[in-house]
């Protein structure tokens, strides 16, 4: 990073984010929630908030804070090449992915996870979450290399690891040692409830593991329903798991995309019972639109895609993710937080102008990952910021706008 310290910067600013500082509160704002502010910080802490007039300075390049990648599988980036999947189907995804598994090599998860760690970082993220497939002796290996990473990266990325095995064998003994050396590196408890859900088996397995995360006070990020078919079928299975135990550790479903599709009233019941049990979820709406309801010689009329809104609505806490960078499971993706809001707005109908629409990119993907910084703009907090070469939401998502990347105070040098 440049030694060198600029202390301030005028800039826009999403309203929505800015939580202190003089006279905000009457700051003109425009159309798309934008107000013009000057940021100063001291060292690596915002010490003053501005409201500044758009001209004395034009024009006005946008700021965000660093932000927050929700669910990666670093272990696996860029193996599309290798190990393509042209049928675009969940089924072709999976038979790729078991071949990439038994050829990998500790070497090769570790060069191309330092290579997607670097990218993130020029495109401004300051956490990840990655799920790391962590069954038999390579998933050891590809888990141990994660480990490794989160350490050396520490000062620069938040590497969060979510060790994913098959539910039931976090019920056998080398289950429950992966699960304490999980536990003791900071990692998550992670599997994949896969149809069909209702059955005793699978609510036994979910017992087991929410058991068992609990007594190491370890947190859970399960993938579940997953499916175009058997609608929220696993988030059922979760609700009468929880309705059974005490849990007082975070628990968080990715994907949750067949959950859009049950009817009104028993979605916004569902959600009610998420939101009590205060279940995050990662909403995957790029790999999910491209591999379910994949249909030979058909477009998809219907396209299973977690409820965002109505999840909001209930007070479920929602955060959008990337999930697969050119790997078997959907073949584009680069790790850009601002690309990912982009291809995200036509699927989701989120509008980053609007709090709501907003929160699942930024704050609330930051309380889901359990962040010191919510990534608020306020006076005490981190000056870690992306200055985009774009004065609008509309200019900045039209493209990949270059950037400029603060990090504690100092500008980083790419």
């Amino acid at each position: 990073m440049n030694s060198s310290q600029m202390d301030s910067i005028e800039a826009w600013c999403p309203r929505g984010l800015v939580v202190n500082g003089a006279d905000v509160l009457s700051a003109p704002t425009t159309a798309d929630g934008l107000c013009p502010l000057r940021i100063t910080w001291e060292k690596n802490k915002i010490s003053r908030i501005e409201v500044i007039n758009e001209s004395s300075k034009s024009p006005l390049r946008l700021l965000l804070p660093r932000l927050v990648e929700p669910h990666a599988h670093l272990d696996k980036v860029f193996t599309w090449r290798s190990f393509p999947n042209l049928s675009g189907t969940y089924k072709g995804a999976l038979e790729a992915n078991l071949q990439e598994h038994q050829k990998r090599t500790s070497n090769v998860v570790r060069s191309r996870s330092e290579k997607a760690l670097q990218i993130a970082l020029k495109n401004g993220l300051r956490s990840i979450r990655s799920h790391v497939d962590s069954f038999g002796l390579k998933g050891t290996e590809s888990l141990e290399v994660l480990i490794d990473l989160k350490k050396e990266w520490n000062s620069l990325i938040d590497l969060q690891i979510v060790a994913m095995v098959p539910l039931d064998y976090w019920s056998s003994g080398e289950g429950k040692l992966l699960a304490t050396r999980v536990a003791t590196s900071g990692g998550l408890l992670g599997g994949i409830i896969v149809p069909p859900f209702r059955n005793k088996k699978s609510y036994i397995d979910l017992m087991e593991l929410l058991n068992l995360a609990n007594r190491l006070n370890c947190g859970v990020d399960l993938h579940i329903d997953e499916s175009d078919k058997y609608p929220a079928d696993g988030l059922k299975q979760l609700i009468k798991v929880l309705d059974n135990i005490e849990i007082n550790i975070p628990i968080t479903c990715s994907h949750a995309s067949s959950m859009g599709m049950l009817p009104s009233k028993e979605l916004h019941c569902l959600a009610e019972k998420l939101a009590h049990y205060q279940v995050n979820v990662v909403a995957l709406p790029l790999t999910n639109a491209w591999l379910l309801g994949h249909q030979v010689n058909a477009t998809p009329i219907k396209r299973p895609l977690a409820p965002l809104k109505q999840l909001q609505q209930a007070g479920v806490n929602v955060a959008v993710g990337g999930d697969n960078v050119q790997d078997p499971w959907f073949p584009l993706g680069n790790l850009d937080p601002i690309s990912l809001m982009s291809f995200s707005m036509p699927l989701t109908q989120l509008s980053p102008w609007e709090r709501l629409g907003l929160s699942p990119f930024t704050t609330s993907a930051a309380v889901l990952l359990g962040l010191e910084w919510d990534g608020t703009i306020q006076i005490g907090s981190p000056a870690d910021f992306i200055l985009l070469q774009a004065s609008s939401w509309t200019e900045a998502l039209s493209n990949s706008p270059s950037r400029e990347i603060l990090i504690r105070g100092k500008w980083f040098q790419k």
